[in-house]
């Protein structure tokens, strides 16, 4: 063996025990991601843990593909599917948590029997999103679609029968909670909820599903990334019972761990 080839194997060894030694950088919804992940981070000692709270304007897989962070734990499966044909990109998905039933929400009725013929609704404006809110709108009762199949994208044009005339508005997601002022009915997710203060198994007029539901929460990294240490520690940290215990005990059934 040259010394070259030494110099060079040497190299590596270094840089490997570096990146394994780096805090893992990982970015994440504040609620209830970033509350888990930093309950995660007091918890596993072992664990360098740095959290990025993501807003409005930060792309968390676009983050995660340029290499400016390790993962994210912030979005559901088919999220994660059209973000990568959206960004050519391939992902991993390393960890699978938690579900946020998506929620029906409103400041003007107190029941959805009380909603008024021609009610706007504000809806997600994202394409699963979306599919989400207009099968939980069928599955109250409040319109009909030509698809039963909870896994099948589906979008307004859809709907085969809206007896209350509802008028679907779609909004940015994150908007959702301040758009309860103005519509008879919000669809939010179960983080944007509990950011604006709602209670989703509370508050919530209808609720998801929990079980079969196709919509957990994941870790995702990058396939480089898949086997790094400090990924697998984080990911059995997220999928533990003691991790369970503490997202039914934080939030009382508006947030639902998978691993029970």
């Amino acid at each position: 063996m040259t010394n070259k080839v030494i110099a060079t194997l040497v190299m590596i060894s270094v840089m490997s025990s570096y990146a394994s030694a780096a805090a893992l950088r990982v970015a994440a919804d504040p609620v209830p991601h970033s509350e888990i992940l930093n309950h995660i981070k007091q918890s596993d000692k072992n664990l360098d843990l740095k959290v990025i709270e993501l807003n409005g304007n930060l792309n968390a897989n676009e983050l995660l593909a340029r290499g400016d962070i390790d993962a994210n734990y912030f979005q559901h499966v088919p999220y994660l599917r059209d973000q990568e044909k959206a960004l050519g990109e391939k992902f991993a998905v390393v960890a699978t948590v938690h579900i946020e039933p998506l929620g029906i929400y409103s400041h003007k009725v107190k029941s959805l029997k009380d909603l008024p013929d021609g009610a706007q609704v504000a809806v997600p404006n994202n394409v699963t999103n979306l599919s989400r809110a207009l099968y939980l709108l069928q599955s109250s009762g409040l319109i009909k679609l030509k698809s039963s199949s909870t896994t099948t994208l589906v979008t307004t044009a859809d709907i085969s029968d809206n007896p209350r005339h509802l008028k679907i508005i779609e909004i940015e997601a994150p908007q959702l909670p301040r758009a309860l002022d103005d519509a008879q009915l919000a669809i939010i997710n179960g983080n944007y909820a509990l950011q604006a203060g709602l209670v989703p198994s509370k508050d919530a007029l209808a609720l998801e599903q929990a079980k079969d539901n196709p919509y957990a929460n994941v870790l995702v990294t990058t396939p480089k990334l898949a086997h790094d240490p400090r990924i697998l520690e984080l990911a059995k940290d997220l999928e533990s019972k003691q991790t369970a215990e503490f997202i039914n005990q934080h939030y009382h059934g508006s947030v639902i761990p998978v691993n029970q």
